[in-house]
């Protein structure tokens, strides 16, 4: 049973989710938030597997929220799924550099946000790679001919080229390939760069990637 929180600060939308998700089966409602700060509390009391959170939301909105959520201390925590209007939006960009899972737009239909939350609960990613470096490139700072940041000093050479790779979208087996290495190998370098530098998953591997300067955004062209 998947156990879901549910956080919207529109009640209508709220109801709406709630009911969609109590009639699906193998999922169970287990709280419902208007804002950020209720959702962090609820979220600490009642450790559920996904809390379905938007973002923007008055007073703690769903990107503090969800920093503080995957921030607790906890062996096991939760897979936040965002919801937006938006997907190019730079609030999607700073859910993704906070640890978030995954994002959904508003209009997604019934069965694809039944599977979204159950795809990230049995923790895969739910980032279409080509929105991910679209989003990355158009809200990441312009970091161009700057040396690699310094924390990526603790790094070895072969996990920072791994961590690069990835940044350029990649997938494990593609990694594998162009370093002549096992999937395996990839995936040991890939988790130890990650423990290394604080991350929660492989998004936030690639926000690294392009804040570091590990990979310099594509150069946009000129309007008109």
């Amino acid at each position: 049973m998947i156990g879901v929180l549910v956080v919207d600060n529109q009640v209508l939308i709220r109801a709406g989710l709630v009911a969609l998700l109590r009639a699906a089966p193998g999922v169970e409602v287990v709280g419902e938030a208007s804002d950020g700060e209720t959702a962090v509390a609820m979220a600490a009391a009642l450790r559920p597997d996904v809390v379905l959170m938007d973002i923007r939301m008055p007073g703690v909105d769903g990107i503090r929220a969800t920093a503080r959520i995957l921030a607790a201390p906890t062996d096991r925590p939760p897979r936040v799924l965002v919801l937006t209007t938006f997907d190019l939006d730079e609030y999607v960009y700073h859910a993704l550099r906070v640890g978030a899972s995954g994002f959904l737009l508003k209009d997604t239909p019934p069965e694809r946000l039944l599977a979204a939350v159950s795809t990230v609960a049995a923790g895969d990613m739910l980032f279409a790679p080509s929105v991910t470096r679209r989003l990355i490139e158009a809200y990441t700072p312009h970091i161009a001919d700057q040396p690699p940041h310094a924390e990526l000093d603790g790094l070895t050479a072969r996990e920072r080229e791994v961590v690069r790779l990835v940044g350029k979208g990649l997938s494990n087996a593609e990694i594998a390939g162009a370093l002549v290495i096992s999937e395996a190998t990839v995936k040991t370098h890939l988790n130890r760069a990650m423990t290394k530098l604080g991350l929660a998953n492989r998004a936030q591997a690639v926000v690294v990637a392009y804040e570091t300067g590990l990979v310099t955004p594509r150069a946009r062209p000129m309007d008109g």
